[in-house]
């Protein structure tokens, strides 16, 4: 594999371990593709903690949806100690509003800095604690995919990135081959795995190159891109369904080979990545994806397309310099620090090691169940650092839309209003990533499930009962300002992209149909206590 063989004369285990997981033997032509990627990490780390500052308390909160003081609390009395290695967060020190929200504050703050360039592992560790603080915590509303691809990433980055304060290009710390590995490993997981899941998975979609004629509109949050792009003739939905599935089962073995064929893959994956962007709303998975990328890439390949006052500064840490005179030191001040970095080699090549094997044994039980042991794969899946992937496995069939609605007298029903997901038939779908609407994005999944196997549901009902302000600020406005209403109910409508001859007549970009009572219609009594006024009749889940 070109990303970590290369000559050397010494091959004592020795000398393969420090060429594999030291950052002094690093790659150095791997000094640009690490610079780009730890700045867009460091965005993308930004743009999770800050699209959780609006809703975490809605979320999670003490008097949020799914509170994490009680998941914790349910946790420890079922497990005991054993519960703090079940779910990892900060918040077992504290689960109030101040805290759920001083998580987010500290991870964008760490975010920046990041970006910045200051301390990158020291930030890496941050942002990834407070990342996965919530991750742990948050239930139904971190069950994501790219939640676990972006701790993944962090992770290894932690390894990945230069030592100091201010390392500038990190020519003294370079990329160590096995985080650099890793993280390509990750990357070629993700579309390799997705491209497996779709073929194992057996939706019949994907076999006859129709997954893609409706994935548009169907999607959890589409964008008015994808609506022009849904009316594209069968043809262009059939060949994109090839060419995902030719990328992600074929394309992505090039990621190991050859320099030239890396860049070649590089160019293809990343307009690829780019036209996902714009034609659906997958938060921040499709940007980690794009940024993972770049590490396909070397120096000599990005050197020229950087701005003159990068490459000067770049360049000057070629040069060479002048030895400094070996520093005076104690030998005790000798031996601790030769310790010390045998200590650090060592947790590197353990951990590293680890997140290979139990990736590595994931995939292949993807394609057959051998007796692998699990221990080291179980270890670790509570900190989201050794995942298996597999998007898209099977496509849905339609778009279904959950609509709360509360009333005062039960004939008049007021919609509360959703700040991104469809709605309004008038309202164009907006582009939103790499903001992440939870709230929204977990509904789209209630939609295709019954009410009884979604507790955010009736929680949510519940919340606006009684009127929760934290819960009121996942939506985009409150219809009932002066006084929660008396009665809640949830709706259930069928969602389609207007055609384009319907658009010019009718200025609509959707057209739905109401399929009727999704979830128990609430009532608060003059007491508070909240009753169910009606049942929904027995809906099938869709598809």
């Amino acid at each position: 594999m070109g990303l970590i063989i290369a000559p050397m004369n010494d091959w004592s285990p020795a000398s393969i371990l420090r060429r594999l997981f030291d950052s002094e033997r690093g790659a150095s032509d791997r000094l640009l593709p690490r610079w780009i990627f730890l700045r867009a990490l460091g965005l993308i780390y930004y743009s999770a903690f800050f699209s959780l500052v609006f809703q975490i308390r809605g979320l999670i909160g003490p008097h949020g949806i799914l509170p994490a003081g009680e998941y914790l609390q349910e946790l420890a009395e079922r497990f005991g100690q054993a519960s703090y290695w079940y779910a990892p967060t900060l918040l077992w020190l504290s689960s109030s509003s101040h805290m759920v929200t001083g998580i987010c504050w500290a991870g964008m703050i760490a975010s920046l800095l990041l970006v910045l360039h200051v301390w990158p592992r020291g930030m890496l560790a941050v942002c990834f604690v407070c990342f996965l603080s919530f991750v742990s915590a948050a239930q139904d509303f971190s069950a994501y995919q790219s939640d676990g691809m972006l701790l993944e990433a962090g992770f290894i980055s932690m390894f990945f990135a230069p030592s100091g304060w201010r390392p500038e290009w990190g020519e003294e710390c370079r990329p160590s081959r096995a985080s650099l590995f890793l993280l390509v490993w990750e990357c070629f997981r993700i579309y390799f795995e997705s491209g497996m899941a779709k073929i194992m998975g057996g939706d019949p979609q994907w076999r006859n190159f129709t997954a893609l004629d409706e994935y548009y509109q169907n999607g959890p949050l589409p964008t008015w891109i994808g609506w022009y792009m849904q009316h594209l003739p069968h043809w262009f939905h059939a060949a994109t369904a090839f060419g995902t599935l030719a990328v992600e089962l074929a394309l992505a073995w090039t990621m190991f080979l050859p320099r030239r064929i890396r860049i070649l893959c590089f160019l293809i994956v990343t307009p690829w990545q780019i036209g996902i962007i714009l034609s659906a709303n997958y938060t921040f998975l499709n940007y980690l994806v794009l940024a993972l990328g770049f590490l396909l890439l070397d120096d000599q390949f990005l050197l020229r397309y950087l701005p003159r006052f990068l490459k000067k500064s770049y360049l000057a840490t070629k040069e060479v310099k002048p030895l400094a005179p070996p520093a005076l030191e104690d030998q005790w001040r000798k031996k601790l620090r030769q310790q010390l970095s045998a200590l650090r080699l060592a947790v590197t090549a353990v951990m590293l090691t680890w997140i290979f094997y139990a990736t590595l044994a994931q995939m292949v039980w993807m394609v057959k169940p051998w007796p692998l042991p699990t221990m080291p794969v179980s270890a670790l899946e509570p900190f989201r650092i050794a995942n298996r992937y597999g998007l898209f496995a099977v496509m849905t069939r339609g778009r279904y839309e959950i609509d709360f609605q509360g009333s005062d007298d039960g004939q008049n029903w007021f919609a509360y209003p959703f700040r991104f997901k469809p709605q309004d038939p008038a309202k164009p779908p907006g582009i939103y990533a790499p903001y992440q609407p939870r709230f929204d994005w977990n509904l789209w999944f209630a939609s295709l499930s019954s009410w009884r196997k979604e507790p955010i549901v009736v929680r949510t009902e519940q919340g606006l009962l009684r009127g929760d302000a934290e819960v009121l600020l996942l939506f985009s406005g409150n219809p009932f300002p002066h006084a929660a209403p008396r009665q809640v109910r949830c709706v259930v409508w069928q969602y389609w992209f207007t055609t384009p001859a319907e658009k010019r007549s009718q200025g609509m970009w959707w057209r739905r149909q109401l399929l009727g009572l999704y979830a128990p219609t609430l009532e608060r009594q003059s007491d508070g206590r909240i009753v169910v006024l009606q049942w929904p009749a027995t809906m099938e889940p869709h598809e």
